[in-house]
């Protein structure tokens, strides 16, 4: 009975840590992405920028109107 907990522990340790290893390489990975040169990071700022303007316009108008 001990050996079947101990396998069981262990097993399940196992895949805490695989799933640890997997969520440090996307995020090492975003991170990288967010960083390089490349412009994303720039992009997804101007995309967020954008959306939230958007949100904040819709907010103001009342029935195809926008108020004051």
């Amino acid at each position: 009975m001990l050996q079947r907990i101990e396998k069981v522990w262990s097993e399940k340790g196992q895949g805490i840590v695989e799933y640890a290893l997997i969520l440090a390489f996307v995020v090492a990975i975003a991170v990288i992405a967010l960083k390089s040169d490349s412009g994303i990071g720039e992009k997804i700022q101007t995309l967020f920028t954008n959306t939230g303007t958007k949100i904040e316009n819709a907010g103001n108008t009342v029935g195809g109107q926008t108020t004051p």
